[in-house]
């Protein structure tokens, strides 16, 4: 039994329906059913009553109901005496794909850092799955990963979009494709190509556009940061999305820079996620909001190009 099955089960009671509780909690109607549904062979009792015209609390969810209020109530005392007594010393764990961590992530953890100064945040690089584990099972508290514009989002977590964008070339600029507008497939293939590790979305986008044909020699990376890393070495390209060169050091530096896919409408998201809860912790929701601010800040900060995109 997990404490969200039993906040699930308060929010249907709370809007009345399944499907109202279902939109509250940005979760597909029948993702929520089958939550309840385990929660209803835990405990041996048919808490939802189903019927063609919807669902809503059986009766006997609702004398449970009490029982399951105490429950959350002790939860909340329990969490808001935790973090009180973590105040001053408490560590907030962010899991990152790497995608934009530099431009986007950096100065917002600056500036969480006046206003909890005491607070301590540990930065998490993982791939996809990873961090979405580490977050449903409470290991992360945010979490801030890559998506392809039309994926499906988790339904177990809370997701806000921070960043869009699209792929992007990344060189040296003293590379040949440095003097293209726009680089083909048949020019990346004619380069040595710094690609994603399994795992990552640009793995997954990266051998969609290559439909099977190989540069004629590939290294690959551990997320972003290493990827732009090689790139400044001058081992090869690689293709990003743009929100994860621009403003980066290196192409503030002009080590890098990038060129567009010509011919690619692909759209990329950076989504920052956290577990659905009926209460959230003081410091990881002022998180959630500085990351949000500074999203804010660099999209009106982007290129012109990228501003008529959007």
């Amino acid at each position: 039994m997990r404490v969200e099955q039993l906040e699930y089960l308060m929010a249907v009671k709370r809007l009345g329906s399944l499907r109202r509780a279902a939109e509250s909690l940005y979760m597909s109607q029948p993702a929520l059913g089958e939550t309840l549904g385990k929660l209803e062979r835990e405990l041996g009792v048919e808490l939802m009553e189903r019927r063609r015209s919807g669902a809503k609390i059986s009766r006997e969810g609702l004398e449970l109901l009490p029982h399951i209020a105490a429950v959350l109530d002790a939860v909340d005392r329990l969490r808001q005496a935790a973090d009180e007594q973590l105040h001053t010393n408490r560590t907030l764990r962010l899991g990152t794909v790497n995608a934009a961590t530099v431009a986007l992530l950096t100065p917002a953890i600056r500036e969480f850092r006046t206003t909890h100064p005491s607070t301590q945040v540990e930065v998490v690089a993982d791939r996809h799955d990873g961090i979405q584990q580490h977050l449903i099972e409470g290991g992360l508290d945010l979490g801030i990963v890559s998506y392809l514009l039309d994926d499906d989002l988790p339904s177990e977590l809370h997701t806000t979009e921070l960043l869009r964008g699209r792929p992007v070339v990344c060189i040296r600029q003293d590379s040949p494709l440095a003097a293209l507008k726009a680089v083909t497939v048949a020019d990346l293939l004619a380069h040595p190509l710094i690609t994603m590790r399994a795992g990552y979305v640009m793995h997954r986008y990266i051998r969609c556009l290559l439909s099977g044909s190989t540069p004629p020699f590939s290294y690959s990376a551990e997320g972003a940061e290493m990827g732009k890393l090689m790139v400044a070495e001058g081992l090869g390209a690689a293709v990003l999305p743009d929100y994860s060169v621009h403003g980066d050091p290196l192409e503030r530096s002009g080590t890098i820079t990038c060129r567009p896919l010509a011919d690619d409408n692909t759209e990329f998201r950076v989504m920052l996620q956290q577990r659905h809860a009926h209460t959230t912790r003081t410091a990881a929701h002022d998180l959630h909001s500085t990351l949000v601010r500074q999203a804010e800040r660099r999209r009106a900060n982007l290129p012109t190009r990228r501003k008529e995109q959007r």
